[in-house]
């Protein structure tokens, strides 16, 4: 095998991630996946038409078959899971079926989320092919939906049974989507890893040229540490809510835009900012680590402000988020650049003030 491993340690459930170039013509990988002999690859239209053939070949002894969506994240719907599921039935899938998301975050999400629903649970592996997918969305086992008053409303907790991450995918990536990935590195470093950050600094033109060596660094170290994190706290109980930095924020943004005109990461890196904002509004950080940020997300290619959004829509959407309780929205704020802590005694006052000057 090429590139490396690491492993999300959850005892039984513990499952390996593989990283490295060329992984989808690797034999010893497939023959190291954990597969039922009954396979869906779902994938989208744009995804599929690059990799979907050569996936399903590599399956030639299983009975393998392709079901597409429309890219987007409007296909993030209950609509689209029920569209899987009756592939499935069709397929005559049994509990010892395998569903393979061959795809960004969208289709990671949406798949794992019918294997979660299908027969009480069923297999699935994740092969993320945007950069989104592979630092982040891919680890962990959150899968779900979006409802029409809020993102991810509807969803389930379920591991995938292995992660295969080929970095040569993402030559085919936009370079919007590219710097829509690059949100969420930058997000991890941001709560988990202050030299990481620095490192992304310096290197910023290096991952948006599509420097394979920085490409590689920066999503094993984001994997590491999702891994850990994910192990400490599947469920999202304390540590894994850092995870959400920006994200209180870049989803009230694609709430309010109907999931369109903005990528899910673009939004994520405008949240990043607003972010920082807030707590070097509450003291915690210094004005210089604001523009700091702002740099950062700005030289990956990414909006750092809502402008011409309406503020008090923003934060009526903020008010059905999954983070949003007993009155008060959790805020993950930043202590210093690379230490992340959850807050729930923000002022909405402060909070709306900070949010209007985004949206000027």
């Amino acid at each position: 095998m090429t590139g490396h491993a690491l492993h999300v340690e959850l005892g039984e459930r513990r499952y390996r991630i593989d990283i490295g170039a060329g992984l989808l013509g690797d034999p010893d990988i497939w023959s190291a996946l954990p597969l039922g002999q009954t396979v869906l690859v779902v994938t989208d239209h744009n995804v599929g038409a690059h990799y979907a053939a050569a996936v399903c070949d590599r399956l030639s002894d299983r009975d393998c078959r392709v079901h597409s969506v429309p890219p987007g994240e409007s296909t993030k719907s209950m609509a689209h899971v029920n569209r899987i599921l009756d592939a499935l039935i069709d397929h005559g899938a049994r509990r010892d079926a395998t569903v393979i998301a061959l795809g960004g975050g969208v289709v990671g999400d949406l798949a794992g989320f019918a294997a979660a629903c299908y027969l009480r649970g069923i297999a699935f592996v994740q092969i993320p092919t945007s950069l989104l997918a592979q630092v982040d969305s891919s680890v962990g086992g959150k899968t779900g939906v979006n409802h029409a008053r809020g993102k991810n409303l509807i969803g389930a907790f379920h591991q995938p049974a292995a992660v295969v991450i080929d970095t040569d995918t993402l030559s085919t990536l936009p370079d919007n989507e590219l710097s829509a990935g690059l949100a969420e590195v930058i997000k991890t470093a941001l709560l988990a890893d202050g030299e990481f950050f620095e490192w992304l600094e310096q290197n910023m033109d290096a991952l948006r040229r599509r420097d394979p060596n920085a490409l590689a660094h920066a999503i094993s170290r984001c994997c590491a540490i999702k891994a850990g994190v994910v192990a400490r706290d599947e469920r999202e109980a304390g540590e894994r809510m850092l995870l959400n930095l920006g994200h209180t924020f870049g989803h009230a943004i694609e709430n309010v835009t109907a999931y369109r005109g903005w990528l899910h990461g673009e939004a994520v890196g405008a949240g990043l900012v607003m972010a920082a904002d807030l707590s070097a509004a509450r003291g915690h950080i210094a004005p210089d680590d604001v523009d700091r940020v702002r740099r950062a997300v700005a030289s990956a290619g990414l909006p750092v402000d809502a402008r011409n959004l309406d503020a008090e829509a923003l934060v009526s959407a903020m008010a059905h988020d999954k983070k949003f309780q007993h009155g008060r929205a959790r805020f993950i704020l930043l202590e210093q650049l690379g230490l992340a802590f959850v807050a729930d005694d923000v002022d909405p006052a402060m909070m709306s003030s900070r949010l209007a000057t985004f949206c000027r």
